[in-house]
């Protein structure tokens, strides 16, 4: 017979381990379908939360283990996305990050640009600083950034190898855009400081024939194992369908298969319907998904992540697939996988909820025409850093009539 001692002790024990239990995540996303390709998870999972990393991923967690548990059953729960090719700095076109991201299930943004070696502090001090998302950079080879992207005389390898190497966790490699003057002096200073900082390049510059550019002499000439082509269904920066012919250039199965990659960039002006759907039906995908989210695009194409996704799966691009090019993927490019895209155990508790839905949605490219298309996904609440910090639809939200008495006012 138990003493009543011991009777009180194992009681106490009992009472602490269940406490325990209860606390043991602070979120639960449940129900949900996880797809989550750096761990081939494509299926009906619990997503834990504790702090501000994922703490489990299994088929069924009790709620009882959980402060906050939101019924995630018929939505689609990924790793937070990638956005390689966005603009929060720079002249005219700039967004802050958490007004365009993390409402679309975006959690990392990556500044295609804005800043050069000179002004990238105060960059930081402005945006990165004081941003949810979290935001990292392609720093311009133009020491002044994007606002004066033609002056040879300000783009200094050396120099900006040096910022990078003074910011290792923030900036991710170099980008070249919009370079007006002849030849590859341009391109290859940004190349020469991807060499000195290991870092890649993403190029995003003119091929017409005024300029003594072409595509094919970027992409297998210059270019490195590892740098990005980005705008790459548009055939002002990248000619990926012969004009003559209709097929993909040669030369771009070439380059893909040494290691050049190519990022989608939707924006304002670099996506079109027949480029796209062309280079889709002949099995040439972006390897990396990204929007050139800018002051005009937002209000031209939307093209945010789930809007590219959605245009994508319309051309035929499982969800998965595109799941796998807005996180694991991106991820790889910019150097920083398995840290980021990805729900693995003690990982970065950044996620995406997304809605799949069917009907008729009119999904428009940059030279405003326009697809009817059958499906689309919408984010419909993101977590970043363990917070929720968008929920559209108030899934995590009590309904107030059971939430018991409004005691405390915010």
């Amino acid at each position: 017979m138990l003493t009543r001692t011991v009777f009180q002790l194992l009681l106490t024990s009992a009472l602490l381990c269940g406490g325990a239990m209860a606390q043991t995540y602070d979120l639960l996303l449940k129900g949900g379908h996880v797809i989550d390709p750096a761990n081939e998870i494509d299926g009906i999972r619990d997503v834990a939360v504790t702090g501000n990393t994922i703490a489990a991923v299994a088929p069924d967690i009790p709620s009882a283990q959980a402060k906050k548990t939101v019924d995630m059953s018929g939505l689609f729960v990924v790793p937070g996305l990638i956005d390689l090719h966005g603009h929060t700095f720079g002249p005219d076109v700039s967004l802050f990050p958490d007004d365009t991201a993390l409402v679309t299930g975006t959690t990392t943004l990556v500044d295609c640009g804005g800043p050069g070696w000179k002004t990238f502090d105060e960059y930081k001090e402005k945006i990165v600083d004081r941003a949810k998302t979290r935001v990292l950079t392609f720093i311009n080879i133009v020491g002044g950034g994007m606002h004066d992207e033609d002056n040879v005389a300000d783009m200094e390898p050396d120099k900006t190898a040096a910022k990078i190497m003074q910011y290792p966790d923030l900036i991710v490699g170099i980008k070249n855009a919009h370079f007006g003057g002849m030849g590859w002096v341009s391109v290859r200073r940004a190349v020469e400081a991807g060499r000195l900082s290991g870092t890649p390049v993403i190029l995003d510059n003119h091929i017409l024939t005024k300029y003594d550019r072409d595509t094919r002499t970027k992409l297998l000439d210059i270019l490195r194992p590892g740098d990005m082509h980005t705008h790459f269904y548009n055939d002002r920066q990248v000619e990926v369908i012969s004009r003559f012919s209709g097929k993909v250039q040669p030369y771009m199965l070439q380059a893909r298969k040494r290691g050049v990659l190519f990022d989608m960039g939707h924006g304002a002006g670099s996506f079109l319907w027949p480029v796209a759907s062309r280079a889709m039906a002949q099995g040439f995908p972006p390897d990396t998904i990204s929007t050139d989210l800018h002051g005009q695009s937002i209000f031209t194409t939307q093209s945010d992540m789930p809007n590219c996704i959605s245009k994508l799966m319309n051309l035929g691009m499982g969800l998965q697939d595109a799941i796998t090019r807005s996180t694991v993927s991106p991820a790889k490019a910019i150097q920083r996988f398995p840290e980021l895209g990805t729900l693995g155990h003690g990982k970065a508790a950044d996620i995406a909820v997304l809605k799949y839905e069917e009907g008729v949605f009119p999904l428009k490219d940059a030279w405003q025409k326009k697809l009817m298309a059958t499906k689309r996904v919408r984010c419909v609440l993101t977590v970043r850093n363990g917070e929720i910090v968008f929920d559209e639809d108030g899934l995590a939200f009590p309904l107030w009539t059971e939430a018991g008495d409004y005691d405390k006012i915010p």
